[in-house]
């Protein structure tokens, strides 16, 4: 176990900053201060992962040119070991193996007080809106940690937030033996296609266009795998469904066409829960696709606080997931301009970064 002691007042790291405006990140020496408000505590990350949210930081995209405050540090996805308390935290204790809920809500607006902080309208995000993870050390909420098992691996620890992000989608309509289609397999829908497995789907028809993410949906197990660019994707699965349509829709993907197709395959009664952020307006049959058919139609943000993470938990505690698999790449910190190029290529699943060069060991 780790102590700070409480003479040290600050301590340099090396870490990842967004601190341009133009695509790439810099990795730079900081210091951060030791001294906590109240409620907080200091952790000592021990392993981070790639996010896509990271990639459009990285790029610097219109998203990011309108919610950014430049120079801050990058990051969201981590494990790691609390090395310090607030006096007044009693919730986690120093020597502590957490990894983080990255939405920090008020606790106070009407969402947060009838257990939906998930849509707490006054979110701050870790690693967007406050400096992030992609450094050895960051401070936090108390309330933000969850508290993992020790003997569990590293590696894998630092993606139960996007794991999150899977589950809250893939599992918010009832899917065993239920016919389920995950729509994009980057990173978080790969992990769907895993979770639908390990929660007994009938059939996992995954659709996605780059061929690596294909044949990593086929090593998970999915039933079938289509390729949109080749395939005519709602007549395979009216195909692979027996023309009934799929029972439940998971979308990670964002892509337009692919969610206006996605509801002509939707079974009368099914459910489509959406994740992916469309950057065109959608068109849809309202009359034809959704009422007549009666479906229901469900908006995913973050992971519901914090029945997601004891869903995950349950997950990895029983052995149910490959993540070994769905982790395909490792870089150390410093190379995080070459993890984001591969991110960008899509010719991997998750990947994740280690901390190292530092200067307080």
């Amino acid at each position: 176990m780790t102590q700070l002691s409480d003479d040290v007042l600050e301590l340099e790291m090396m870490a990842v900053v967004k601190d341009k405006e133009d695509i790439g990140f810099s990795y730079v020496k900081k210091t951060i201060s030791t001294v906590l408000e109240p409620g907080e505590v200091l952790i000592k990350v021990i392993t981070a992962s790639f996010c896509g949210t990271d990639y459009h930081i990285y790029e610097y995209n219109k998203w990011a040119r309108n919610r950014l405050k430049l120079p801050y540090t990058v990051g969201h996805e981590f494990s790691g070991e609390i090395i310090k308390i607030a006096k007044d935290v009693t919730r986690v204790k120093v020597g502590d193996i957490v990894s983080a809920e990255t939405h920090i809500v008020c606790d106070e607006c009407e969402f947060c007080l009838r257990g939906e902080g998930h849509v707490c309208q006054n979110t701050k995000v870790i690693g967007v809106d406050i400096d992030g993870c992609f450094a050895r050390y960051v401070k936090i909420p108390a309330k933000n940690c969850f508290v993992n098992e020790k003997h569990h691996d590293q590696l894998q620890l630092s993606v139960q937030e996007p794991l999150g992000n899977a589950v809250h989608t893939i599992a918010h309509f009832p899917i065993e033996n239920r016919d389920v289609v995950v729509l994009g397999c980057g990173p978080i829908g790969i992990m769907a296609v895993d979770v639908a497995k390990a929660y007994k789907a009938k059939k996992v028809i995954a659709i996605e266009v780059n061929e690596f993410r294909r044949n990593l949906a086929k090593e998970l197990g999915a039933d079938y795998v289509i390729n949109p660019l080749t395939e005519d994707v709602r007549a395979k699965v009216m195909e692979y469904t027996n023309g009934m349509g799929a029972d439940v829709i998971g979308d990670f993907s964002g892509n337009k066409t692919a969610i206006e197709t996605a509801f002509k395959y939707l079974k009368p009664g099914g459910g489509f829960a959406i994740l992916g952020i469309p950057d065109d307006d959608i068109c849809i049959d309202v009359t034809n696709d959704i009422v007549f058919k009666g479906v229901r139609i469900y908006g995913v943000t973050g992971r519901r606080i914090y029945d997601t993470w004891y869903q995950v938990k349950e997950l990895i505690d029983n052995n149910m997931l490959h993540l070994n698999k769905i982790i395909t790449h490792t870089f150390p910190l410093s190379q995080i301009n070459e993890a984001a190029e591969i991110m960008g290529s899509k010719n991997c699943g998750k990947i994740v970064l280690f901390p190292g060069d530092e200067i307080n060991e």
